[in-house]
């Protein structure tokens, strides 16, 4: 029993010390500068409790004003948030919305329906600390009808 407890107290110092050694390989958590012009804020029009379901919803993986909680800067946690933002940034940044042509643009809003139709945004992971992020059905349904008014906007032009 002696050998067993010696042998775990081993283990659990050399966990610590691993730990303590992944702090020091950080991926860098970012925030580009934000042209206000770009977004999509300025770019599309919109009411302001689309705006606050954007802001509590989407922001954080989705544009270039992530708010960095305290727990992205312990690894390996900080490993899992930074390539959800980044991966998010990548499939739509809603700071460089101005990026878009009418037809991506038209695109991207009718996946933004779709995704949370679905419930596959936001992501399961992000609302399970991130409480008020969950999508109730009238905010799905206020995105959905703000996403196909745009889009008839847009088709218009």
């Amino acid at each position: 029993m002696k050998v067993f407890l010696r042998v775990l107290k081993w283990l659990a110092v050399a966990a610590v010390c691993v730990l303590v050694g992944l702090q020091f390989f950080r991926p860098a958590r970012t925030n580009p500068v934000v042209d206000q012009a770009q977004t999509i804020h300025a770019r599309l029009q919109m009411k302001p409790q689309v705006a606050a379901i954007l802001d509590r919803s989407c922001q954080d993986c989705h544009s270039n004003t992530t708010r960095w909680p305290w727990y992205t800067n312990v690894a390996p946690v900080s490993w899992f948030v930074i390539d959800h933002v980044n991966h998010g940034r990548s499939h739509m940044n809603l700071s460089e919305w101005g990026s878009l042509d009418n037809r991506q643009a038209s695109k991207k809003l009718e996946e933004i329906c779709e995704e949370v139709e679905d419930g596959a945004m936001p992501l399961e992971s992000y609302t399970r600390i991130h409480w008020s992020a969950k999508l109730s059905s009238e905010d799905i349904k206020t995105l959905c009808e703000w996403t196909a008014a745009e889009r008839a906007r847009i088709a218009s032009r």
